[in-house]
């Protein structure tokens, strides 16, 4: 009899307010009745049971599936609030309606944007993912948030798919210790994380019914650590499963990833969810995992009928294979307790803080991710930093353009957003900086791409003209968050700069050569022009106030120390997801078949001797490093031992600067298809100008494993195995100044196998 009282309450008055009815509830419950699964001094498990015992078989329904498109239902007899989700992994979503995907048209639910997670992963930096976590977490909690739709930690397979900005590249050593940290920001608030998409979600095209096919060495070395890792080590509350297949069956109710790995084998005691949508069957939902679904449908748009939430696969259809006995009530039981834990995390639990939003401390993160993450690929030329007094052209519609709008479910509403010019002409003077649109793109659309309306020579040609008059070009393009750009829902056209930019930066080229070409996106293009570029610089999409990081960077008043987190073929066809047809991507008949195995991005590049543009880990500065005297405590280890790796940094510079120290591992004479090397493990540094620091990695013996498909065990084999740092300038275009590959060797003297995996603990990262 509560829910209509709550839904008009929702409308008329807002969340807030049933909040504050809902806690009322609960209070004159506890003075009324000392009720056990209200005292929040008994155990947990104790609390779960007696809520359990009290309530209805429609009750427990209504607990696990969506009552709009961004809530669950709750259990008002009970006092037990609805859990409220929001996306999204770099920011607060606006408010969406109850029962469609338009925006509500709140004014007090804007954010502070932080710089997409591709720019996060590039800091190399796991305490700023700390920092970045726990301000989203603040900013979920003040908005009266129960669960927070992020992080991502797809691997990046090809740099055509649609999501990867939402992701933190390549590497799972690198996604597995950005990921830890970043769960623990945000659930310190009271807010859950929801790791996702729970897995091989790789691409966007067919993403709804497309079947991967991959053998179980790249599923557990490449695709599943990071989930792993932010279930075991980040005590992530939620998951989130993904649209595709693995082994014919949906992922988000697949007995093998869900059951047997993610519940059983990792001890998952959250709540596992569909993404909006990707629930297919009653019966395997209920049987394989699946705890609670959201998005199928929407209440009486699709079906025209009072409450299409009860037409669920977990709602009415479940009570009815319950009620017949085809499925017992204690399989819904343990998905019931797993929300219930979920809510005592979460909206019950009354000594969370109250959180904060767009607060200073939020902006300063968010710039401190932006200054660590921008990554400096070229500067052969000297062009920067740039000298005071230039007269400086800005070209580019994203130098303009609103980056945090569009994309799909990760778009915001940021309460500040500064773009480049803005940023540009503040660091330099007004009167120094003039502009040029260069190109056009529509406004950003989930679906369709929109035409802008502009003609492209008109806009060709002024640009030019503008570049003429200038001592220096600063052009920002790249891709935006339309569709078929950076977008949920679809992948890239091709591999180019879309909207006509090579045919742009030909022509400023050719006006002006001293050019400056900043790429913002969350993937890698196509940079046919590069050799002729003065500079050019890596920026993802910054947020609210990355683009003051870009105009400090281009003054020298900081030095850029961000790295790539993926590489950057010169071609398409050199990425390995692109080097076995259609089978290989998009994909074919249904299925696509990861024939590349292990040998994904700088695994592929290194071992099969394909040189990237860039490769994964590279990024310039304006000082110099020096790396000497590598060598490791002892020169024999069994593989229970912990390695520790010593080596000198020296910063060459005259300015303060941050380098990242990264170590690879390649096995000597292995058994099995191994990749060349193979990153273990990484740590930053920040120097003062001609600063000295010996510097101190920790690696597991057991890091150095491989996983076994004859046995389903991490394997270490015995034998030698090589540990270097640095860039190999033979498969990098660009040498690192400086900077010696340094490497020496160790001895594992016995075998191992067990149920250790390949990323054990990230305690150091802490």
């Amino acid at each position: 009899m509560f829910q209509p009282i709550i839904t008009v309450l929702h409308h008329i008055l807002g969340r807030k307010v049933l909040a504050v009815a809902f806690i009322a509830g609960v209070t004159a419950l506890v003075h009324a009745t000392p009720v056990p699964y209200l005292d929040e001094s008994i155990p947990e498990a104790e609390r779960i049971e007696d809520a359990l015992s009290r309530m209805t078989l429609d009750e427990k329904i209504a607990l696990i599936h969506a009552q709009s498109k961004f809530s669950s239902g709750g259990c008002p007899r009970l006092g037990i609030p609805p859990v409220w989700f929001s996306d999204g992994p770099h920011g607060v979503r606006m408010e969406i309606e109850w029962d469609d995907w338009s925006h509500a048209g709140w004014t007090n639910d804007s954010c502070t944007a932080m710089p997409a997670l591709t720019c996060l992963a590039a800091t190399f930096n796991p305490s700023l993912a700390g920092e970045y976590g726990r301000a989203i977490g603040e900013e979920a909690r003040y908005r009266g948030k129960d669960v927070l739709l992020g992080p991502g930690v797809n691997i990046y397979r090809t740099p055509l798919s649609g999501r990867n900005f939402e992701y933190m590249g390549e590497d799972p050593v690198l996604a597995s210790a950005m990921v830890v940290p970043y769960i623990r920001g945000v659930q310190s608030n009271g807010v859950a994380a929801c790791l996702k998409h729970f897995v091989l979600n790789n691409q966007e095209h067919s993403r709804s019914d497309i079947n991967v096919v991959v053998d179980s060495r790249a599923l557990n070395e490449l695709y599943l650590p990071a989930f792993r890792t932010g279930v075991k080590e980040g005590g992530v509350w939620a998951v989130m499963g993904s649209y595709n297949k693995y082994g014919g069956v949906y992922c988000s109710h697949n007995d093998t990833l869900v059951n047997r790995i993610l519940k059983d084998e990792w001890d998952f005691d959250g709540v596992f969810i569909t993404d909006w949508g990707s629930a297919h069957d009653t019966r395997q939902a209920a049987l394989n995992g699946l705890d609670m679904e959201m998005g199928s449908w929407t209440d009486g748009l699709t079906f025209g009928v009072s409450n299409a939430y009860s037409r669920y696969f977990m709602a009415d259809p479940l009570k009815f294979l319950i009620q017949t006995g085809e499925i017992s009530e204690k399989t819904l039981d343990d998905k019931v307790r797993r929300v219930l834990r979920l809510c005592f995390r979460t909206n019950m639990n009354r000594t969370r803080p109250w959180g904060s939003m767009h607060t200073q401390q939020h902006l300063e993160t968010a710039r401190s991710v932006s200054r660590e993450g921008l990554v400096l690929l070229g500067n052969e030329k000297g062009l920067l930093p740039l000298k005071k007094g230039i007269h400086i052209a800005v070209i580019g519609e994203n130098a303009v353009k609103s980056l945090s709008k569009g994309g799909g479910s990760s778009e915001l509403k940021p309460k500040t957003e500064i773009s480049p010019l803005e940023a540009i002409r503040n660091k330099f003077g007004s009167n120094k900086v003039t502009f040029s649109l260069g190109y056009a793109s529509g406004e950003p659309d989930y679906s369709r791409e929109l035409p802008s309306g502009l003609d492209a020579d008109s806009l060709i040609s002024a640009a030019v003209e503008t570049a003429r008059r200038a001592d220096v070009v600063v052009y920002v393009g790249g891709l935006n968050k339309n569709y078929r750009q950076d977008c949920e829902g679809e992948d890239r056209a091709d591999y180019s700069l879309p909207y006509g930019q090579n045919r742009l930066i030909d022509a400023l080229v050719k006006a002006n050569p001293k050019i400056v070409v900043v790429i913002v996106s969350g993937n890698a293009v196509d940079m046919q022009w590069e050799e002729r570029a003065g500079a050019l610089i890596q920026h993802w999409y910054p947020g609210s106030v990355g683009n003051e990081a870009l105009a400090e960077v281009l003054s020298g008043e900081i030095s850029p120390s961000g790295k790539l987190p993926f590489s950057i073929p010169f071609k398409l066809e050199d990425c390995a997801a692109h080097s076995f047809g259609h089978e290989g991507y998009p994909g074919k008949d249904g299925d696509v078949i990861y024939r590349e195995s292990i040998l994904v991005g700088y695994r592929w590049h290194d071992t099969k001797g394909i040189p990237p543009r860039f490769r994964f880990g590279f990024g310039l500065g304006y000082s110099d490093f020096e790396y000497n005297g590598l060598t490791t405590d002892r020169n024999t280890y069994s593989p229970e031992d912990t390695i520790s790796v010593t080596l000198t940094v020296t910063n060459k510079g005259k300015m303060k600067a941050s380098e990242t120290i990264m170590l690879y591992a390649s096995q000597k004479r292995p058994k099995v298809l191994r990749p060349s090397r193979e990153l273990k493990a990484f740590t930053k540094v920040h120097l003062l100008p001609g600063e000295t620091r010996r510097i101190s990695i920790l690696v597991k013996a057991a890091d150095l494993a491989y996983f076994d498909e004859s046995t389903g065990n991490f394997v270490v084999d015995p034998g030698s195995y090589l540990l270097s740092t640095g860039i190999p300038t033979t498969t990098s275009k660009k040498k690192l100044k400086n900077k010696k590959n340094l490497q020496t060797t160790v001895e594992i003297i016995r075998p191992h196998a067990g149920d250790d995996s390949l990323f054990a603990t990230l305690s150091e990262y802490d």
